[in-house]
């Protein structure tokens, strides 16, 4: 029979480290049966357990994909500022273009409406104009 270390282990444990005395008894109780199937007493296997945990090589901590560490960044080389300065400028270009377009017509629709209310204003003082001077 094959002698089950890990399940040893952790009876053993329990029967060192059980809250009760009655856990303590029950590790104790399983600890000798796990011995006793693998065809060992009690102490051959403390003696055999103690023994593969000393050569036994640690088990390495489990890894994560998240806990991988991140590259750094890659550095910016001036020819990638340069051309981000031109985009920046050219957009800024376009958008100071688009504003002044827009101006332009909202300027010319201000000069449309102010040149009817003129054309209406001229036309209302002709006609008081016309009734002071007698209609002449």
């Amino acid at each position: 029979m094959v002698f089950d270390r890990e399940r040893f282990d952790k009876c053993r444990a329990l029967m060192e480290r059980g809250a009760t005395p009655g856990e303590r008894a029950a590790g104790r109780a399983a600890a000798l049966r796990i011995a006793a199937a693998a065809g060992l007493t009690l102490a051959e296997a403390e003696a055999f357990g103690a023994a593969r945990r000393d050569t036994a090589t640690p088990r390495p901590a489990p890894t994560y994909a998240w806990q991988a560490p991140k590259a750094p960044p890659e550095p910016i080389t001036v020819a990638e500022l340069q051309a981000q300065k031109l985009a920046a400028e050219t957009r800024r270009r376009k958008m100071a273009e688009r504003e002044a377009r827009r101006l332009r017509a909202v300027h010319a629709e201000q000069e449309r409406q102010s040149a009817a209310a003129r054309a209406a204003q001229a036309e209302r003082d002709r006609a008081w104009a016309e009734t002071r001077t007698g209609g002449t």
